[in-house]
């Protein structure tokens, strides 16, 4: 095998791939990307779960494939001039040369490297990679970092009447974001793709308008990107049902500037450690939300957010990171906040669009406290 290609692409393609290939395995070939110089050049990394391939420019004069250690394979290109790079190989060995610098690095022979699995499509789903980027990332840190229920590791896609809706849920809060489809399905259908792989495909996406393909076949999922594809298994088993879980009974209705909120349980949970178990308490009052920590070990703290509204002075509780990761995939200014009483769930809408219409839907249980508290 023998190819030409600019350092820049190289590095790209082996910064894609690599998201896809094993840290550590038991098997050499999975911590490796498979090269491939045939009509194109053409790289990929598989982990077993999940699989990215992306074809790259190159001058090729001698077809072949190899296996190289993605570590190794990055750290040697990353240190080469920025010129163009030619890769021989010799049998196992790969000469890599760009101008005056040189090196020669073992591989792995390409027989090893394990197949990607082939996605029979019985439905395509196409979008922007803009809007699916976003449809993740408002989604994606709802989603259940356990093994306990294993298809909560994942989030759900639904087509239905030509809207797309993303759902994620961990038991603890759910994260729903809805978009009206341009290019719809001819039927509804619903998949769950795995969370890990969801990242990667956001990553991949980056914010442009030129559509992604998801072809979604009977035990896997493909998205494919212009030269850029990235294969993953579907999760099987029942989703929950996230609309019986929206709970309505909501007689408090505040409105409150978003980033004034974050600050204010910034500064009233400070004291609080990453995985602390004590809530971050709240009290509805008229036209203000009293926030507040208290510990046993690091005191106390306490703000105000001012919202408009009141809740005749509910006291609730929440975990904090919870409720900061649920404002910050907020896309607006303002938002609605619906609450009941201390024990039904706290629901983060836009503010002017119809109930159960809504572009976004973030929804956080609340932490039960034995007590009442003052302000």
């Amino acid at each position: 095998m023998k190819f030409s290609c600019e350092k820049a692409l190289l590095q790209a393609a082996i910064s894609t791939t690599s998201r896809a290939t094993s840290p550590k395995s038991t098997i050499p070939a999975l911590e490796g990307i498979l090269l491939e110089a045939g009509g194109e050049l053409r790289f990929t990394g598989y982990n077993l779960e999940t699989g990215i391939q992306t074809m790259v420019p190159a001058e090729i004069q001698e077809k072949g494939s190899l296996v190289l250690s993605a570590r190794k394979f990055a750290d040697v290109v990353g240190q080469l001039p920025d010129d163009t790079v030619t890769v021989t190989t010799d049998a196992l060995t790969v000469h890599i040369q760009c101008g005056a610098t040189e090196y020669n690095i073992p591989a792995i022979d390409a027989e090893e490297f394990p197949e990607l699995p082939e996605v029979e499509s019985q439905s395509v789903l196409t979008l922007s990679r803009r809007l699916l980027s976003d449809m993740i990332g408002r989604t994606i840190f709802a989603v259940a970092t356990n093994d306990g229920r294993p298809i909560l590791t994942g989030s759900l896609f639904e087509v239905t009447g030509g809207q797309l809706n993303v759902v994620s849920v961990d038991g603890q809060r759910l994260a729903l974001r809805r978009e009206k489809l341009e290019k719809a399905p001819a039927a509804d259908l619903s998949f769950v793709v795995p969370g890990s792989a969801l990242k990667e495909v956001r990553t991949i996406c980056g914010d442009g308008e030129e559509e992604v393909s998801i072809l979604i076949g009977t035990r896997h999922i493909l998205f494919r990107l212009e030269n850029t594809q990235l294969v993953t298994r579907r999760l099987e088993g029942e989703f929950l049902n996230y609309r019986q879980s929206i709970s309505w009974k909501s007689d408090i209705r505040l409105v409150a500037d978003v980033r004034q909120l974050m600050t204010s349980i910034s500064r009233a949970s400070v004291i609080l450690k990453e995985n602390s178990k004590n809530p971050l308490r709240c009290i509805v009052g008229e036209g203000e939300l009293y926030l507040s920590s208290v510990t046993a070990a690091d005191g106390n703290s306490y703000d105000v957010c001012p919202v408009e509204g009141s809740g005749s002075d509910l006291h609730i509780g929440f975990n904090h990171r919870f409720m900061m990761d649920a404002l910050k995939a907020v896309p607006t200014e303002k938002a609605k906040l619906l609450m009941g009483t201390p024990s039904t769930p706290c629901i983060i809408v836009p503010v002017e669009e119809p109930e159960g219409e809504e572009s976004f839907l973030f929804m956080v249980l609340p932490v039960r406290m034995s007590a009442t508290w003052d302000k």
